[in-house]
């Protein structure tokens, strides 16, 4: 019994080492047939891309770059004659020069007439090819026509290496003590592949490469030692049962150690995780591929009001409002079919709480990964944003307060300067009207009558003059104050210098300063917000205006310039406004903190000025920046949009 198991042993072991090789060699002719069949497709398709010799002959040379067992590709046409030609970079052939031309070998016209006739691919049989130096290889020639409209146009010619199809298909996961060749049905060995290692036992299996018009027979051989047996087979047996019992005992117990250590570890890290969720201040859910929430930790259930239980397993989420839940199942459907992937910076939404009340929240979203790299789902997190809003809002009110207060910071300088100003038209008015009223006393004849009337007449004229007069500058002023609603209204260029043109003159005046308005013609309007513009234009030519306010300066210019912005596309169009002054301009030490808020270089200066300019700028969608004026100077530019409409005009 002892012999007959060991030669059952012996037996078995062959068996399942032919059978492995039966096995290999199988594969090995399916990877073959796979391998031709994708060639055929490739080489069907170089006439499909291609409709000039130059195109077809780079197509086809990137294919024998990528199919090293192709050594040359043909295009003949109808009359067999060649159309265009590559060869395979790899090596280099001598072909017949008969090849070059335009007649073919018997054999392979004979394929070529099979190829039309069964309107599919046909192989020659197997020729040898010499390669120089008296070597050569075995190659197999394909012949594949090509169609039009049902008639055949021409066609498309391979040649193949069989060591190539061999070394490419075969040998690379061929093990080291086996070897494939292609042969002849007789037995001829036309190609061989592998090492030439020797066993004490050979193993041999064969199967048929059946090809249109060829056939080949792809054999390999696989070497190994004998089965040996040990003297006293009993003691090898009851030795060997022995060591395999000690080392099963040995690594059972390890393995129950490694086991116990990995479920001590894998509750550790659950508790770990569980303690993270439950502190997260981000809600996080899980659906499913379906739609269905999987997962949502507490803080979501906190978020949303819903408790764990009430929102596993639904596809509509109660947390919708009832007037954006089709759009929500709309987005919903187009995330799961992958039609639209989720943002990378997250979207804002609306949900609704438990009691109906809604907040917004920021949603991030990606696919759920499981171990395996299946994609099983999409994990949501979510953030309440409603504080954030709510310190936006704050944040934008006391923002206008300060807009608001520094308005009024501007009123009280000008107050001194307003005196003045509104002195003359109130003393001309004086004028005007003590003179009326001596006219009217002193008595004079009938002829001068109608002259008196005349000069009258003029004195109230200039006394209605200069009443307007005044009264544009108090207009000016308390229409600057005057605290108004955030609105953005279409308004010329030209108007916004208008409407700042009598405070900035006032200014001008006070510190003997000259203003030039420079208007490009044809300007768009924008859109903006009229007050707010009017106090970056005022603030930037107050601080022009101040700069110049120096005893060594004998030239005082201050220069106002809207034109339209220089640009490479069309969209968007920008109105560029500059403010340029003649002063010394400013220094490295200050421009780096030009922009900060409560930062000045005036003792009386409250810093928020140019802050509140580039804020308002930015608002609008522009830029304000500051270059230096040549020969001497500042000069700032700030940007707004032009309004659609004049875009398009």
């Amino acid at each position: 019994m002892l012999v007959t198991m060991v030669w059952l042993a012996g037996r078995y072991e062959a068996t399942q080492v032919q059978e492995k090789l039966e096995r290999d060699t199988a594969n090995a002719v399916g990877d073959v047939r796979a391998a031709l069949s994708r060639n055929l497709q490739d080489l069907q398709a170089l006439n499909a891309h291609s409709v000039d010799a130059n195109t077809w002959r780079a197509h086809a040379s990137e294919m024998l770059q990528q199919r090293r067992e192709l050594m040359r590709i043909e295009w003949r046409g109808m009359d067999m004659r060649l159309q265009a030609h590559a060869e395979t970079p790899y090596r280099t052939v001598p072909w017949e020069d008969e090849k070059h031309g335009t007649e073919l070998h018997s054999a392979e016209m004979l394929t070529c007439t099979q190829a039309r006739r069964f309107n599919g691919p046909s192989y020659s049989p197997s020729r040898f090819q010499l390669l120089g130096d008296g070597l050569g290889t075995e190659t197999m020639l394909v012949c594949m026509p090509l169609t039009e409209n049902g008639h055949v146009v021409g066609y498309v010619l391979g040649t193949y290496s069989l060591h190539g199809i061999l070394v490419s298909h075969v040998g690379k996961a061929l093990p080291r003590t086996q070897e494939v060749s292609f042969t002849e049905p007789d037995g001829t060995r036309l190609a061989l592949v592998g090492a030439a290692w020797r066993g004490s036992r050979m193993f041999t299996a064969q199967q048929l490469l059946d090809l249109p018009g060829s056939t080949l027979v792809l054999r390999m051989d696989s070497w190994h030692h004998a089965p040996s047996v040990f003297p006293n087979v009993m003691t090898a047996l009851v030795t060997a049962m022995s060591i395999a019992l000690i080392s099963v005992l040995v690594v059972l117990v390890r393995d129950n150690r490694r086991r116990l250590r990995a479920e001590r570890d894998l509750g550790d890290a659950l508790a770990f995780r569980k303690a993270m969720e439950d502190s997260l201040v981000t809600g996080m859910r899980a659906r499913d591929l379906q739609g269905r929430i999987t997962y949502v930790n507490p803080a979501f259930c906190n978020m949303v009001g819903f408790s764990a239980e009430e929102l596993l397993g639904l596809s509509v989420a109660p947390y919708w409002p009832p007037e954006l839940a089709e759009e929500y199942t709309q987005r919903r459907d187009n995330r799961l079919s992958g039609a639209s992937p989720p943002p990378r910076e997250g979207h804002e939404s609306v949900f609704m709480r438990k009691d109906g009340s809604r907040f917004p929240v920021l949603i991030f979203e990606a696919p759920l990964i499981n171990a395996q790299g299946m994609h099983t789902g999409w994990m949501s997190a979510f953030i309440d944003i409603s504080e954030q809003r709510r310190m936006e809002e704050l944040s934008r009110a006391s923002q206008e307060r300060l807009q608001a207060t520094a308005r009024l910071a501007t009123v009280g300088e000008m107050a001194s300067m307003l005196s003045h100003e509104l002195t003359q038209p109130l003393v001309a008015i004086s004028s005007y009207a003590a003179g009326s009223l001596n006219m009217l006393k002193h008595e004079a004849g009938v002829s001068s009558a109608e002259s008196q009337l005349k000069d009258l007449s003029m004195a109230m004229e200039r006394i209605g003059d200069q009443a307007e007069r005044a009264g544009r500058v108090i207009k000016s002023v308390r229409d600057f104050v005057r605290r108004r609603d955030k609105s953005r209204e279409v308004v010329p260029p030209a108007e916004l210098i208008d409407a700042v043109m009598p405070l900035v003159q006032l200014q001008a005046h006070k510190l003997r300063v000259k203003v030039q308005v420079e208007l490009e013609p044809g300007l768009p309007s924008v859109l903006c917000d009229l007050t707010m513009v009017e106090q970056v234009l005022l603030n930037l030519a107050r601080n022009g205006m101040q700069a110049m306010d120096l005893p060594e300066l004998k030239e005082r210019v201050l220069t106002l310039r809207v034109r339209q912005a220089p640009q490479e596309q069309q969209e968007p169009r920008w109105v560029e406004f500059s403010v340029m002054d003649c002063g010394v301009g400013i220094p490295k030490e200050v421009a780096e903190q030009l922009f900060t808020p409560f930062f000045t270089t005036r003792a009386e200066g409250m810093g928020l000025g140019l802050s509140l300019c580039r804020t308002v700028v930015e608002q609008h969608g522009g830029h304000l920046d500051y270059r230096p004026h040549l020969p001497s100077g500042t000069e700032f530019i700030f940007t707004l949009p032009a309004h659609r409409d004049a875009r398009q005009n």
